[in-house]
Order: structure tokens, then C-alpha cells, then sequence
């Protein structure tokens, strides 16, 4: 089901095609160009200092030095572009920054140099040009006001900042996220694109709109880092995106900072395999979903497949409790440890309660009404509570393969959960017969988009604002979600 629907072939500008008839038999086919945006940015030459226009289809860009895309202006990428960046520089927006790559003429930001990809299971992090952060990545300040992103891959950022071209708020030598997106009052869109490597949080959204979907993310934080890491003031969906081999958690809302309206995000249809195993300090920390301080939102329809946490809500500072929902998750484990976890333990770390459309069912807590005060912990007359095994999860074990089309299940020939970290040869549509197939929900009273973003351009809406779908995780039998 889909609540509002662009065709993926009209690019931005309604840049399809009009067909006039010329005769009953004769149909001619009249292409509009794709959008310009002021003068076309020359490819002769490293780019350096502030730019802005319109980088053409088919051509190569290198930013030489550190780049600026001023308040008022606006940098557009046509589909096909390839934009290298040298070691270490930042594209920082001032202004407006849009890549309207497509499914068949994608974009490409990343090094200027060529690294040969490690994507094999169990290749050491420490090793791995993945972590390198050879670039810092896109930086928004609070001035701006669109970051858009479509079919537009983005590779090896999360570099340290130099000392002469500083952000607000960074030092010399600080780690950058791959993305930065900070005005309450702007608009991130960010659809049917790729992260691969980066050295903290792929995406940092300190405030604002957003709609984040069908996204593909790979090795996301080398000893920390989110996947999607929105804070205070951040309003939207993240949805249909596919998270491999993150260190921390992949989605994540808290509304820390205060700023603007009370963060509200919803999560839904997500697939998450092997989260949260590369961070340095992995007490009470999450692998897949997490709400913290004073966040609400929705999460339902999830994939959730070996993460060291499953849906984590947070208790210390607590998230709103209230305001949010969560049910239809699915949990795959392949460790006594991975379900166990199911539901994040500790009442000073976690509140997440089982819920019956859940998969598994973990009965003997539903029928318990103090699940929390049971299972969670002992009290020792009026002392602090002593933590205990709030359950056993090896019943559960290898237990509801969801059946993905290529990817071993039980995980056999790997070594360790965490050694899955990038989508490589593997697979992970639903095989026809996959128990995960129809066990969501598309009841709009439990879970619907809330298509927060304000943009009103028709070159520059959001391709598609897909609605939860009754398939379990980004992709859908019926061929909508994920397209990657």
C-alpha cells in the first residue's frame, strides 16, 4: 500500500518523457532534460572554496580542497555523476545540496582514490579500508535547509577535521559523521541510497524532517556509531532499509539537546542483520532499534537477525514510555546470547515489554503481568535490585529461519555473529515459502508514515513515501520496499 506515489522514472522535474501523438499509428517520444540549477559546474579542474549550479550527467567532479555551498545557493547533481573527493576534505551546505541520481544512472561521492572492497565474512575491522575515513563526509550547517539524496552512494567517510576548515561546534581532529543534517525547520530526504564505511555514525540528524527509505547500509561505525542517529527536533519515517554489520544500533531516536518540536520517529519494515558487535563498550547498548531520552515514535514490521540487542527503549534518561508503540517485530537468533536479548534486559537500561504479535512469542512473559518486577530483576528486601537471566531464550534458538533467498541460516561456516558485515554476494529477499511473509501489519491505526517533510517543489518531492507492508523487513513479496 502506498500513500502517495511519484514514478521512479520521472526524474525530479517530471524529467520523463511527454508523448504527443502525431497520428492515430504515429506516438513520438519528446525527452525533457534533466533539471538545471543555475550555470553548470565546470569538471575541467579540482574543485576548491564555494560552489554551486548544476554537476552534468555522465561526468567526473574532484573536490581538491575543502568545499562550501553557500546559504541562498544550490548545488544539483544530474543523474550519472561521479564526485571524488580528496583525502580528508569536507563538502560543507551552507545552502542546498540535491543528488538526483536513478535506479539505472545512480551517483557516486566518495575517495579519489580506488579501494579494493573486503567484503568477505569475518575479515578483520582493523584491517578493513572500510574504517580508513579517508573523506569526512557531508556536513549540513543549521542554515540549511534541503539535503536530498536519491540513488546516490555514499563511500569512506567519517575522516578527522584539519585545522583551518572547521564546522561549528568540531576541533581540529575530530571524527566527522558521514552526514551531518541540523535545522529543525529543513528538510532531509534521503531514498533508495548507499552508506558503506564510515568511522562513527553514518547519519547524524541533530534536528529536523526527515524521510529516510530504502536505503542500503554497510559497516557503519568502526568501534562506535548509529546507522540513522536522530535527535532532538527530528520528525519522520525510517523505513525499508537494510542494515549490515553496524557497531551500535542502525535506527535510532533520542531528543537530547531539546531543541525544536519532541523527536518522533517512526521505524518500520527494516531488516537488520549482525548489529551490534563492534563497539568498544557494549554495556546495555542496542544492535538494531533504539528510543532514548524523551523520543517517541512507532516501531513495527522489523527484521531483526543475529543483533547482540533487539527493540531497545530506553530507561536511563527514560524515552517517552507513553508515546510509544511497537509490535509485529521479528527476531531470528542463531545464540542462546542473540535471544536472550530479544528484549533488552536491566530496569535502569530497558523497558521494552513483549508483545503478543511479536515473532517469537515469548509466552511464558505475556502471561505474566509483572514482567517487568519477574523478570527483570529480584529485589533484596528494600536494597537495589540484583540483576538476574530475566529469561531463557534457548528454546528459541535457530527456531523461524525467515528463509532469506541467499544467506546462510543457520549461520553455518561462520565463526562468529559479528563476522557478517556487508551485503556481498548474499541475498536477503524472503524465499516464497519464508515464515516472515504476511506476519506485519498494514493497519494505518497501529502504524503509518507520518510523511513529515515540507518540501513543495514538484522537481524535489520524495520519490515514493512507501507504507508499512504485512512482509516482514524491507523487502516485500510484492516487489515494493527495498529495490537494492
Amino acid at each position: 500500500m502506498k500513500t502517495k506515489n511519484f514514478t521512479v522514472g520521472i526524474l525530479a522535474l517530471m524529467a520523463g518523457s511527454i508523448f504527443t501523438s502525431c497520428s492515430k499509428t504515429d506516438i513520438t517520444k519528446i525527452s525533457i532534460p534533466p533539471v538545471v540549477i543555475g550555470q553548470a559546474v565546470s569538471d575541467a579542474s579540482p574543485l576548491s572554496g564555494s560552489i554551486n549550479g548544476t554537476m552534468l550527467s555522465g561526468k567526473t567532479y574532484t573536490v581538491g580542497d575543502n568545499v562550501t555551498i553557500n546559504a541562498g545557493d544550490t548545488l544539483l547533481l544530474q543523474p550519472g555523476v561521479t564526485l571524488k573527493v580528496s583525502r580528508g576534505k569536507t563538502i560543507m551546505v551552507k545552502g542546498v545540496f540535491i543528488s538526483l541520481g536513478t535506479k539505472t544512472s545512480p551517483n557516486y561521492i566518495g575517495p579519489d582514490k580506488t579501494f579494493t572492497k573486503t567484503d568477505a565474512v569475518g575479515y578483520p575491522a582493523a584491517k578493513d579500508s572500510a574504517y580508513i575515513g579517508y573523506w569526512t563526509g557531508i556536513f549540513c550547517e543549521p542554515s540549511c535547509t534541503l539535503l536530498e539524496l536519491k540513488w546516490t552512494h555514499i563511500e569512506y567517510t567519517g575522516g578527522a577535521f584539519g585545522s583551518s576548515f572547521l564546522p561549528t561546534g568540531y576541533n581540529s581532529g575530530d571524527n566527522a559523521f558521514g552526514i551531518q543534517f541540523q535545522n529543525a525547520n529543513g528538510d532531509f530526504i534521503m531514498e533508495d541510497s548507499w552508506m558503506y564505511g564510515c568511522i562513527d555514525d553514518a547519519a547524524r540528524i541533530t534536528s529536523g524532517r526527515i524521510h529516510i527509505m530504502r536505503n542500503t547500509l554497510e559497516k557503519c561505525g568502526y568501534i562506535s556509531g548509529d546507522g540513522f542517529n536522530s535527535k532532538s527536533g527530528t520528525v519522520g519515517d525510517m523505513a525499508y532499509n537494510l542494515f549490515v554489520g553496524g557497531a551500535t544500533n542502525s535506527t535510532k531516536a533520542s531528543n537530547k539537546g531539546g531543541v525544536g518540536s519532541q523527536t518522533n520517529v517512526n521505524m518500520y519494515n527494516n531488516t537488520y542483520i549482525s548489529g551490534g558487535y563492534r563497539q568498544s563498550d557494549p554495556t546495555g547498548r542496542g544492535g538494531s532499534i533504539g528510543y532514548e531520552e524523551g523520543a517517541r515514535g512507532k516501531a513495527f514490521n522489523n527484521l531483526i537477525v543475529n543483533c547482540r540487542v533487539g527493540v531497545r527503549i530506553h530507561n536511563n534518561p527514560a524515552a517517552d514510555v507513553a508515546n510509544i508503540s511497537y509490535g509485529y517485530n521479528y527476531s531470528y537468533g542463531d545464540s542462546v546470547s542473540v535471544m536472550n536479548m530479544v528484549y533488552p534486559t536491566g530496569p535502569t537500561t530497558s523497558v521494552t515489554v513483549p508483545q503478543p504479535t511479536d515473532i517469537p512469542a515469548y509466552t511464558s512473559l505475556l502471561s505474566n503481568p509483572n514482567y517487568q518486577k519477574a523478570y527483570l530483576y529480584t529485589l533484596v528486601g528494600n536494597e537495589c535490585p540484583n540483576i538476574v537471566t530475566p529469561y531463557d531464550g534457548s528454546a528459541y534458538v535457530k527456531i523461524g529461519n525467515p528463509m532469506f533467498v541467499n544467506f546462510p541460516l543457520p549461520m553455518t561456516g561462520i565463526k562468529l555473529l559479528s563476522d557478517v558485515s556487508a551485503v556481498g554476494s548474499f541475498n536477503f529477499r524472503l524465499q516464497s515459502g519464508s515464515p516472515a511473509i504476511g506476519k506485519g501489519t498494514a493497519d494505518a491505526s497501529k502504524i503509518a508514515p507520518l510523511n513529515a517533510t515540507r518540501v513543495t517543489n514538484p522537481k524535489f518531492l520524495p520519490t515514493e513515501i512507501t507504507s508499512p507492508g504485512v512482509d516482514m523487513g524491507c523487502y516485500q513479496s510484492n516487489g515494493t520496499g527495498n529495490q537494492h
